[in-house]
């Protein structure tokens, strides 16, 4: 089996690719002083990009796993997050509260697809 690795770096990939499953690294927001709906979307975003430069979309989404440094942000980021799935297509989802490793995140989304 072989295993591809996309925009590997010293300590991590943003995705590894085997078998046709697709597992991104936690995403975090580039947009650090935005509220949670804009990190969230952010974030979402920049999934979109990976999952498409690995052969995907948010429709091959098999699991997401949302960690909100404040549970407080739940229906701010259910804003976004309802506004960029699919019906129908919607993922097994798990969202739980986590310290993330910057203060300034809101939020940190990991994602597992498939392939097309």
């Amino acid at each position: 089996m072989s295993i591809k690795f996309y925009q590997s770096g010293d300590r991590l990939a943003e995705a590894t690719i085997a078998n046709g499953l697709i597992f991104l690294a936690g995403q975090v927001p580039t947009n650090e002083e935005a509220d949670i709906t804009a990190q969230t979307a952010n974030v979402l975003a920049q999934i979109d990009s990976i999952l498409a430069a690995c052969g995907s979309d948010k429709q091959h989404i098999c699991e997401a796993v949302i960690y909100l440094s404040d549970l407080q942000d739940y229906a701010g980021m259910n804003q976004a997050w309802d506004k960029w799935v699919i019906p129908g297509h919607t993922p097994a989802r798990a969202c739980v509260q986590a310290a993330l490793a910057n203060p300034q995140w809101k939020v940190e989304i990991k994602i597992t697809a498939v392939q097309k």
